[in-house]
């Protein structure tokens, strides 16, 4: 069966910090046509970092398009400081964020966070051997952040109880329970 959608046309509607929306008609396979408004995103990483002891780091802090507060993994998007290089985001984030860089790095997986109308890739690592930085690097523009740290046990508890409920996060947390 032919899925694949043949764009007839598109017209630029937002070009923002964060991201950019266009809206495309398209052609479908029956020969229909179709609008689809895309948001288009830079990329994204988001890293599971554990702490010596085991737990990991969360943040909490304010997302405006839901409105609440949120306990979530540091992550960051992509920028023109990383030239498209997700381990210098990682490293950028960390510092940024929980003011550490990690010993051991490792790429889990990626996934598009919600492709019905979002081309983000956001690719999920596991930071180790966690060191205080040695120079700070500014938190972005408007970025208040609380940091906490939880057992698995604790965070297993926060996705079943909806206290956590950030898709990457609970992608991570649940990544973490299968690990021995």
């Amino acid at each position: 069966m032919d899925l694949e959608e043949h764009v007839e046309s598109t017209e630029d509607l937002y070009d923002g910090v964060i991201v950019k929306l266009e809206r495309q008609q398209v052609r479908l396979p029956n020969g229909d046509m179709a609008t689809r408004e895309i948001v288009r995103h830079a990329g994204a990483v988001g890293i599971l970092a554990l702490t010596a002891d085991n737990k990991m780091i969360l943040e909490r802090q304010w997302r405006a398009p839901i409105a609440a507060a949120t306990l979530e993994i540091p992550a960051g998007k992509l920028d023109s400081r990383d030239a498209d290089n997700v381990e210098h985001a990682v490293m950028r984030e960390l510092n940024e964020e929980i003011r550490y860089q990690p010993g051991h790095l490792e790429k889990i997986t990626g996934f598009y966070s919600s492709v019905g109308f979002s081309d983000e890739y956001m690719t999920l690592f596991l930071a180790t051997d966690l060191k205080p930085v040695t120079t700070e690097l500014p938190r972005d523009q408007g970025e208040n952040l609380e940091l906490l740290t939880v057992s698995k046990d604790e965070a297993q508890a926060m996705v079943a109880s909806g206290e956590i409920n950030d898709a990457k996060t609970i992608t991570a947390i649940y990544y973490w329970l299968l690990q021995k």
